[in-house]
Parts: structure tokens; C-alpha cells; sequence
């Protein structure tokens, strides 16, 4: 991957060129311009599986400048650094070329333009998008760079910061605030959060009967064992049977019986 610093020398190109020509604004050698090199929109897509990795490249004079590489940045990278330059006696435009970067392979080139200092001289403020251009001259996407020049004789009144942030931060509400004035409109009664329940029933009621078989307690309850005896007269008679006769009486008859 190619490194472009303000002190180095980038090889020999045909996307880098230097113009230089006459213009009513005048006394511009050794003043600074800043640079802000916002974005690209609509660039041509070289990769065809994976999302390119942009990165932009500013030359100005001897002056060459690289931005970082905006992995997956796809068609609408975003870059926001910032980039001063010295300016040149009769130099009016920056050349920028947007590669897309590859680990294994050279670098491609998806376009190249050059953005004319005209306005931001006269003016101060220029953040106009550049176009760029394929090596076939087919229009390969666009370039924002925000600048300001700081000496300008006519500067604009009002203008956007140098590096501003990707997206505007929301409305701050103050955590403490007066409740907001009553006014006299009426509005519709808020909606009923249930449905109002139907009179009549989800379900056709049925007569109930009871359960068959019946339940019993399962299991039984416990029982005396062995099992009691049977409910018998009190007391128990004796055994052996008692005679008619207690004590038992004489014999009937003589005792001892009479000799024969």
C-alpha cells in the first residue's frame, strides 16, 4: 500500500498533473489552506464479491497528502481528516485520486478529478462535491472536500465548520422543564385499551352430570389384623359344660348298690 506524507515523492502518474494559470486573486504564496476531506458518494465498485476499501490521495504542488483506508466503506466512504496546505503563486487546483485498497494485490484505481480554488480563494469557503473520472473518462463517483482560506478579500458570511461530525447530534431536552402550555383544542378520547366483553358467552353451556364412576378414597383405610371376633354372648360358657346337678348328687338308687 502506497503512503503519501507531505514530505514524500509519489512515482511518476498520468492521474497527477500541475496547472498553473493567472486569476484576478493575487498574493496567495506561502498562506495556508485547510483541507477536509469529507467523503465520496456514488463510486464505481471494483470489487466484486467483498466491499471496497476507499482511500483519497491530494496533491498540491509537491505537497501529497493520503487519507486513512475506509474498510468496507463500499460506494459512500467516509473520511473527516483534515489537511493543510501551502499555497503556490498561480497554482489553483488540487488533484485527487481515490483508490481502493487490496492486501494481496496492487492497489485499484476507481477515479481521479481536480478541484479548482477559485471560489474558496475569493471566497474563503468552498465545500462544492468534485466529480471523478475512470481512466476512460466515464464518471466514477464523487469527492466532498470541505476548504477554508483564512485571507480571503471577500470571505462568505456564514459557512459550515471544517470537519463536520457524521451525522447531527440529536435535540438536547433539559432534564427539568415547565410543562407545556394548555391549550383550548380537544382531542379524541384515547382508545379503549380492552374490547368491550360480548353479552353473550365464549362457549355453549352444557348441563353438568356427575362423575362415573364415583370417587372413592383410595386406598381404603387400614383395618385391624387378624379381624376381631364375632359378637358373642358374655360370659363365655365354660368348658366342659356345667351339669344340671353341682355338686353332683348321690346316684339314684342305693349306694353301694345291694349284693346280689
Amino acid at each position: 500500500m502506497n503512503q503519501f506524507l507531505s514530505s514524500q515523492e509519489h512515482p511518476a502518474s498520468p492521474y497527477f498533473s500541475s496547472s498553473y494559470c493567472s486569476m484576478s486573486v493575487s498574493g496567495i504564496q506561502g498562506h495556508l489552506l485547510e483541507v477536509t476531506v469529507v467523503g465520496c458518494n456514488k463510486l464505481k465498485d471494483t470489487e466484486w464479491i467483498s466491499r471496497q476499501d476507499p482511500y483519497v490521495c491530494l496533491e498540491y504542488g509537491s505537497t501529497k497528502y493520503r487519507t486513512r483506508t475506509c474498510t468496507d466503506g463500499g460506494k459512500t466512504p467516509r473520511f473527516q481528516e483534515k489537511f493543510t496546505f501551502t499555497l503556490i503563486e498561480g497554482l489553483r487546483e488540487i488533484n485527487v485520486v481515490v483508490w481502493n485498497s487490496n492486501t494481496l494485490t496492487y492497489d485499484d484505481f476507481i477515479g481521479n478529478g481536480k478541484v479548482q480554488l477559485q471560489k474558496v480563494l475569493s471566497q474563503g469557503y468552498d465545500d462544492s462535491p468534485s466529480s471523478l473520472q475512470t481512466k476512460t473518462g466515464r464518471f466514477a463517483g464523487e469527492v466532498r472536500l470541505i476548504m477554508h482560506y483564512g485571507n480571503a478579500k471577500n470571505p462568505a458570511t456564514t459557512y459550515a465548520p471544517s470537519a463536520p461530525p457524521y451525522a447531527a447530534p440529536p435535540h438536547q431536552v433539559p432534564l427539568y422543564s415547565a410543562p407545556p402550555a394548555a391549550t383550548s383544542a380537544s382531542y379524541a378520547p384515547p382508545a379503549t385499551a380492552y374490547p368491550t366483553p360480548s353479552p353473550y358467552s365464549a362457549y355453549p353451556s352444557y348441563p353438568s352430570y356427575p362423575s362415573y364412576p364415583p370417587p372413592a378414597a383410595y386406598p381404603p383405610p387400614p383395618s385391624a389384623y387378624p379381624p376381631p371376633p364375632p359378637p358373642s354372648s358374655y360370659p363365655p360358657a365354660t368348658y366342659p359344660p356345667a351339669s344340671p346337678y353341682y355338686p353332683p348328687g348321690p346316684f339314684p338308687g342305693l349306694y353301694p348298690p345291694p349284693p346280689y
